[in-house]
């Protein structure tokens, strides 16, 4: 793979503090692309999908009805959460519980696009990772379904990474049987989860200002690139009309 940082200038010599925001859908490889950028520009990095998963896991932990709606708020809103946003160690506590690997099960999954369709759900977490995005010192990496549109719209980048349904389908086969040896019935799965969180966000159409990455014929290196060189234009876009603008009234 080419170094991105090779094109042009890095953005980070000009702006010590970089947002990005990266969102797509289930299986576009998102939160693994997000963590090699966050690698390459030297950020944090927020995982907003694993804060909804946290929740589930808490409401789930209360034994709390699914259609309950205003216990679930009540649950999220109290929930003891510890979320780290460093890249080099992942940090996911309830309390005093280490809740990383229990998260990413099929009983997790199978909750949390009941738990995240709920309004006070929503309205609690997106303060929170709009907290977290500016209480980081040099910069973030955030990535999630409505990142770039609702809980970040002013990053300095703003990305939708998507691939086709057979691709995503396909990667989440291989990462599922990487990690159990089964693949389950995916293309219920993703088609479910697709068609819930649609209720709630748009995250198949890239809204304006936001740069669509289509990894349907890139591998991980291609994409990984591709991102960063998004964001690399967009930053050194946003600065030059910056300057324009500054130029146009010294003029004025």
């Amino acid at each position: 793979m080419r170094d991105p940082s090779q094109t042009e200038s890095n953005v980070m010599h000009e702006n010590p503090k970089l947002t990005i925001a990266i969102d797509g859908p289930s299986g576009s490889g998102k939160s693994s692309v997000s963590k090699e950028v966050a690698r390459h520009f030297g950020l944090a990095y927020l995982d907003t999908g694993a804060m909804y998963r946290a929740a589930t896991y808490r409401v789930l932990q209360l034994d709390i009805d699914l259609a309950d709606q205003d216990a679930i708020g009540k649950a999220v809103q109290e929930m003891p959460l510890v979320f780290g946003t460093n890249i080099k160690e992942e940090e996911i506590l309830m309390g005093t519980t280490d809740i990383r690997e229990e998260i990413r099960t099929e009983r997790i999954s199978g909750a949390v696009s009941a738990v995240a369709s709920v309004p006070a759900v929503r309205e609690y977490l997106i303060e929170l990772q709009r907290w977290t995005i500016n209480q980081a010192v040099n910069g973030i990496v955030a990535e999630g379904r409505d990142i770039t549109t609702v809980v970040a719209p002013d990053a300095d980048a703003r990305i939708l990474l998507t691939a086709s349904e057979e691709v995503r389908m396909a990667r989440r086969g291989l990462e599922n049987t990487e990690k159990s040896g089964e693949s389950g019935d995916l293309t219920q799965q993703i088609s479910e989860r697709d068609t819930q969180d649609s209720k709630v966000n748009n995250f198949m159409e890239a809204a304006p200002g936001v740069t669509l990455v289509d990894s349907s014929d890139l591998d991980f290196n291609e994409t990984v690139s591709a991102v960063i060189n998004a964001v690399n234009a967009q930053v050194k876009a946003k600065r030059q009309a910056s300057r324009d603008a500054s130029a146009g009234t010294e003029t004025a």
